[in-house]
């Protein structure tokens, strides 16, 4: 059995609270993790070509502000 596989069957022995819980703690995670990425993909430059259009979009009126 793997890892993940063990895991598995730990968290579908365990009370519906707990679960709860553990659902809770993995969507922080996820965020946590998702902003992350966006931080190291803005310091690398890698969504510089998307602020771009978005700028020239709202130069050109196509856009709201947030």
């Amino acid at each position: 059995m793997t890892k993940l596989e063990q895991i598995q069957s730990s968290i579908e022995a365990l009370p519906s609270a707990d679960i709860a819980r553990l659902r809770e703690w993995l969507d922080e995670l996820d965020a946590r993790l998702f902003d992350d990425k966006i931080e190291r993909d803005a310091k690398s430059g890698k969504l510089n070509v998307v602020l771009a259009k978005a700028r020239a979009n709202m130069q050109a009126g196509r856009g709201e502000e947030l």
